[in-house]
């Protein structure tokens, strides 16, 4: 397929990303196609970097459990811990291992180093508390919503419940976290009538903390009141999720799989809502478009946490997606001429910055083929989904890293 794309083709620096759009996108996120692989993880660090220092983005996201997070934020704005702790506990996915996302937390703790908390950028998970094989229990984001409404001195008396009797309905926490739950809907409690139970204490606790705005915002920080409303979206996130565990219905996963990305986007939403944020999760998280994948042998259709972001913030929302050419060590071989990934791979370029709806505008009629992955780990381009992106990121080769 003969296409002059060359304007389409930039420089990969912050100014050619910032040169996609109008004005500064209060969230901009950038998708991989593939987990796990840190020469990836690098280029992001490399132009998040660029993108605090140059813009003034002041939060970074990645796909990592909102709560453990926490002790990450902690670290890079305070010093609290010591580097291998917190990479270790407070990224999940099995991701605090990664050399690069110990490097970006390295990063932000040199970088905050004496300046104003005014001026610091701050990290964030904004996954929920979940892992393929089940989802955590709601304790920790229920006791400390409860204890945080106790230890701003909300009376009593509008209280739904004690801290016990939140302790006898949750009971112990392996009843929560059983792996074969999420194969086997009998074998989960997001149904029992303790869950339930919680269910509606959730809610009315999330009711209280609204309700109380005003003496809250007098007896305690923003920062706090921050994490609260943190605690109050996991906690029912987390106990919707493992209702829908417990489903025996047709569209038991395709709800799971709504529910987690809801809970992402809410997390998104707060985050913009403080100031600019930087966000990196797998493209399909971050996109427009209803995202679908197969899973049970079923095919799965839902809307991600970009395109809920997305309904909600307009054009201040902006999405970068990321392609590759070859990952050697899976298989990944070089993609066919005529597929996007194959036209971008022609190029000498080895990186570079894609304006995407020009590259569309420059096809035409002549639609690229879909490329197909032999490996089940890297989500190939969708070339009629091209201009549903703001722009691209294309790296010609993706090198295992020693």
């Amino acid at each position: 397929m003969a296409t002059d794309i060359k304007d389409a083709v930039h420089a990969f620096e912050a100014s050619a990303v910032m040169g996609l759009f109008p004005a500064r996108p209060r969230l901009l996120a950038l998708g991989e196609p593939t987990h796990g692989e840190d020469a990836l993880l690098d280029l992001r660090n490399e132009l998040f970097r660029q993108l605090v220092e140059q813009e003034g983005y002041r939060t970074i996201a990645i796909e990592s459990d909102c709560l453990r997070g926490l002790i990450v934020d902690d670290y890079v704005t305070t010093g609290t811990g010591t580097l291998d702790d917190v990479v270790e506990h407070g990224i999940s996915h099995g991701w605090g291992a990664s050399e690069a996302n110990r490097e970006l937390v390295r990063w932000m703790r040199a970088h905050n180093e004496g300046r104003p908390a005014s001026e610091q950028v701050r990290f964030a998970g904004f996954d929920g508390p979940l892992e393929i094989e089940g989802a955590a229990s709601p304790r920790q984001a229920l006791t400390a919503l409860h204890s945080y409404l106790v230890g701003a001195g909300v009376d009593a008396d509008l209280f739904p419940c004690t801290t016990e009797s939140l302790d006898r309905l949750l009971g112990a926490d392996d009843r929560w976290t059983e792996p074969a739950a999420m194969r086997d809907p009998s074998r989960s409690m997001g149904r029992s009538a303790a869950a339930g139970r919680l269910g509606l204490l959730a809610d009315d606790l999330v009711a209280l903390l609204g309700e109380q705005a005003p003496h809250l915002l007098a007896a305690t920080s923003a920062e706090a009141g921050d994490r609260a409303r943190l605690y109050g979206r996991t906690a029912t996130g987390l106990l919707r999720y493992h209702s829908w565990m417990a489903d025996t219905s047709p569209s038991r996963l395709a709800r799971l799989v709504a529910v987690r990305d809801r809970l992402m986007a809410d997390n998104l939403l707060a985050l913009a809502a403080r100031g600019p944020v930087l966000v990196h999760a797998h493209n399909a998280h971050l996109q427009r478009e209803m995202s679908s994948m197969r899973m049970g042998g079923k095919p799965l259709e839902w809307w991600s946490a970009g395109a809920l972001v997305s309904a909600e913030l307009g054009d201040a929302y902006a999405f970068v997606a990321t392609a590759l050419g070859t990952i050697g060590h899976r298989g990944v071989d070089a993609p066919p001429p005529d597929t996007v990934e194959g036209i971008l791979y022609a190029l000498a370029e080895e990186r570079c910055v894609i304006d995407a709806r020009q590259l569309a505008s420059a096809f035409g009629d002549m639609v690229p083929a879909p490329r197909v992955s032999p490996w089940f780990g890297y989500a190939a381009l969708d070339p009629a989904r091209l201009a549903g992106s703001d722009g691209m990121v294309f790296v010609k080769d993706v090198v295992r890293q020693a």
